[in-house]
């Protein structure tokens, strides 16, 4: 059996992952990485509270290796605080993993990730996203989602709006534009890691229409 590591746990996605990976047969642990205990327990889940400023990366330690880290330039309240989560945080849980043996690193990104954007936000979801690459994982798969649904513990400005208006117009968006619910992207990603795809793959939110259920 395998064990596996969340960052991000908290999160609308890594929050229904969590739940999902404790109950998934592959897995004898599952260990998350959290700011402060979940109100989740499970007898093969292992909380560990950490300070993603200056942690220890010996604790990231797994076969696979989840990433669900994010946050928005309006939470983060500086380009600063906004390169930390979705750049630093990443890339040195993705650097400690490997370091000890982690054969997978599947990790949600941006369907606009593009490291020469004008765009500040998916600039840095593509510049990790390079990172990543460059490190050369057994296995790297790259999520792309479109807006995600589902309830979130903090509220997103514009999401709201948003999403009202993808849903009312659904029958008129492409489908790699379609809204995704968080629980469909962690479908995805538990199913996936259960493959033994080799090598990098990127996951369109199309594509990951296909795992809801």
């Amino acid at each position: 059996m395998k064990t596996a590591l969340i960052v991000g746990a908290t999160g609308l996605v890594g929050n229904h992952l969590a739940h999902k990976l404790v109950n998934h047969p592959a897995y004898s642990s599952v260990k998350v990485l959290v700011r402060k205990p979940m109100d989740f327990q499970h007898p093969k889940l292992e909380q560990i509270v950490v300070g993603f400023d200056n942690f220890d990366t010996a604790i990231v330690k797994a076969d696979d290796v989840f990433c669900c880290l994010g946050t928005t330039m309006k939470q983060a309240g500086s380009k600063e605080a906004f390169y930390k989560v979705d750049f630093q945080y990443p890339f040195e849980t993705a650097k400690g993993a490997l370091q000890n043996g982690a054969k997978q690193f599947l990790i949600v990104t941006a369907m606009g990730a593009d490291a020469q954007s004008m765009f500040y936000y998916n600039r840095v979801k593509g510049e990790i996203e390079e990172a990543l690459t460059d490190l050369h994982f057994p296995t790297l798969i790259i999520f792309h989602p479109s807006l995600l649904l589902g309830e979130r513990k903090e509220s997103r400005a514009g999401e709201g709006f948003a999403t009202v208006i993808m849903k009312g117009l659904d029958f008129l968006i492409p489908a790699k534009y379609k809204a995704i619910k968080g629980e469909t992207v962690a479908n995805a990603m538990m199913t996936l890691a259960q493959r033994g795809h080799k090598g990098k793959r990127v996951v369109t939110s199309a594509e990951m229409q296909s795992f809801a259920s």
